[in-house]
C-alpha cells in the first residue's frame, strides 16, 4: 500500500509555528470572528487510513486552529483506529483522511457522498484552490464527485549529494534536464572509490516514473490494464538504461531497500528522484545536499508525477456535516495553509503567496535551491485509481526488475505482466 512520506516532522514543525504568528486576517482566517450565532457543543471524530497526520500535525494545524475560531467543537483524532473497525464496531464518523489511491477501496465502504451542496450552503470558496487537485478529487472514484477537498499534493525533485560531485569533479544537476540527461550525468558519478561503490542515480520506484505520464497501471473505470502498451514501454527502457550503468544497482537489489538510507545515512547515492524528503534531510547535519528539478520526458517536459493528493472527506453517516464543514474551512484558512507551507507541505491553494512561503523560517532550508522543485507540475489525473492497485503494481515491478536484469525482454515482460494483472483481476472479481 502506497503511503505519502509528507508526515511533518516535529522538529519542523516545531520550529516553523514560532515563525507563524504573523496574522492574514480576512474571510479564510481562523482569526476572523463568525457570525454572532450560537452553536451547540459538538464533538467530531476524525480518522485517517494511513498516517498522514501525526498527533503533533493534528494539534497545531487542526485541533488548536479550529477550537479558536469555534470553540464549540472538539475533534477527537483516532489515528490508528481502522476506519474498517469503526464501521463494524458502529462508531461515529465525521471526518476521514485519505490517499487518493484508497479512495475506491473507501468509497466501497458507503462512507462518502457529494459535499459540493454542503459547502456550497456554507458558502466555501472552491475557486482558491487549484482546479487539478479538485478535479483529482472528483476522479479518485468512479462516481466523478467531490467527496472532500485536497489537503496537500505531493512534490517530485531531484536531489543530489554535492560532496560526491565535487570529489569527482562533476559540475551538478541543472534544472529542466530530461530523463536521458540525468541518466548521462549519472554516469559521471557512478563509480568504485577507495572501497565504496558510488550510485549515480536511485529513481527510487517505478511508480515514480510511471505517474507523470498520468499512468495508474489499473483503470479504475473498468478495472482493466494496458500496461503492455508504448507509455509503459517507454518507462520501462529508461528505467533498464539507468540500472545499465555498472555499478549503478544498490546492494538490496533493483527497486529495492531504503533509498532514504542510501541517500541520508549511508551517502553513497549522488542523485535520488523522489517525493518530498525535507523532513529527513535535515536529521544529519554533515549532509551537503541540494536539490533541483525532477527530469522529465521528452513529451511532457516540466511534469512531475500525477496529482498525489491527501483527501479529508466529510462522511456521509456524519450527524454534524456544518461544523465539519466549519472543519475543513479552518483547515484551509490563509494562516493554516501558510502554516503547513512553512512546515513542509505543498499546499493546493494557488495563491503563490504558499510556494514562496514553503519551509520558510528554518536555517537549514535557507540556501537551498526549493524553487527549482516549482518548475514542474503535477501531471494531469490519471483515470481513478483501481482496488486492484496494489497487487497490480507489485506484478509489474517484478516484471520490470525481471527485464532489467537482461531475464526477459521488454515486450514479453510487458505482455507477461498484462496476463497476470488481469487474470489476477479477474479472479478476485465477485
Amino acid at each position: 500500500m502506497k503511503k505519502l512520506n509528507t508526515g511533518v516532522a516535529v522538529v519542523l514543525l516545531g520550529s516553523l509555528i514560532a515563525g507563524c504568528s504573523q496574522k492574514d486576517p480576512g474571510a479564510g482566517s481562523p482569526d476572523a470572528k463568525p457570525q454572532q450565532e450560537k452553536f451547540e457543543p459538538v464533538t467530531l471524530k476524525m480518522y485517517q487510513t494511513q498516517g498522514y497526520w501525526t498527533e503533533e500535525d493534528f494539534k497545531a494545524l487542526i485541533l488548536d486552529p479550529v477550537q479558536k475560531k469555534y470553540p464549540h467543537i472538539t475533534i477527537e483524532f483516532l489515528p490508528k483506529v481502522s476506519v474498517g473497525q469503526a464501521i463494524a464496531a458502529g462508531e461515529d464518523i465525521d471526518l476521514i483522511s485519505v490517499w487518493n489511491g484508497l479512495m475506491p477501496e473507501t468509497a466501497d465502504l458507503g462512507l462518502f457522498e457529494d459535499i459540493a451542496p454542503l459547502l456550497q450552503k456554507m458558502k466555501f470558496d472552491l475557486s482558491r484552490f487549484d482546479p487539478g487537485a479538485i478535479d483529482s478529487v472528483k476522479q479518485s472514484t468512479k462516481t466523478g464527485l467531490l467527496y472532500g477537498l485536497p489537503n496537500w499534493v505531493q512534490l517530485y525533485a531531484l536531489y543530489y549529494n554535492k560532496d560526491i560531485f565535487d570529489r569527482f569533479g562533476v559540475p551538478y544537476p541543472k534544472d529542466g534536464m530530461t530523463w536521458d540527461e540525468t541518466i548521462e550525468l549519472s554516469k559521471k558519478v557512478t563509480r568504485l572509490d577507495n572501497g565504496t561503490q558510488y550510485i549515480g542515480l536511485d529513481p527510487d520506484y517505478l511508480t515514480r516514473m510511471l505517474t507523470p505520464l498520468s499512468l495508474g497501471i489499473v483503470d479504475g473505470r473498468n478495472d482493466k490494464t494496458d500496461v503492455n502498451s508504448e507509455p509503459y514501454k517507454m518507462v520501462f527502457e529508461t528505467g533498464k538504461k539507468i540500472y545499465d550503468i555498472q555499478g549503478n544497482t544498490p546492494k538490496e537489489g533493483i527497486m529495492s531497500g531504503s533509498v532514504t538510507d542510501r541517500f541520508v545515512k549511508n551517502k553513497n547515492v549522488a542523485m535520488l528522484t523522489t517525493v518530498n524528503l525535507f523532513d529527513k534531510l535535515i536529521v544529519d547535519p554533515n549532509l551537503n545536499w541540494d536539490v533541483a528539478q525532477y527530469p522529465s520526458y521528452p513529451s511532457k517536459p516540466n511534469l512531475y508525477g500525477a496529482y498525489d493528493i491527501v483527501i479529508t472527506n466529510i462522511a456521509k453517516t456524519s450527524k454534524h456535516k456544518e461544523d465539519a464543514a466549519r472543519v475543513l474551512e479552518v483547515m484551509f484558512s490563509d494562516e493554516v495553509q501558510l502554516m503547513e507551507a512553512r512546515a513542509g507541505k505543498l499546499s493546493v491553494l494557488k495563491d503563490p503567496k504558499f510556494q514562496n512561503e514553503f519551509l520558510k523560517g528554518n536555517d537549514a532550508f535557507k540556501d537551498k535551491k526549493i524553487s527549482s522543485i516549482f518548475k514542474s507540475k503535477p501531471a494531469p489525473a490519471a483515470p481513478p485509481y483501481s482496488a486492484y492497485y496494489t497487487k497490480s503494481r507489485g506484478t509489474l515491478v517484478s516484471k520490470f526488475k525481471e527485464y532489467a536484469q537482461g531475464k526477459k525482454d521488454v515486450n514479453t515482460a510487458l505482455r507477461e505482466a498484462e496476463e497476470a494483472i488481469n487474470q489476477y483481476i479477474k479472479s478476485e472479481k465477485p
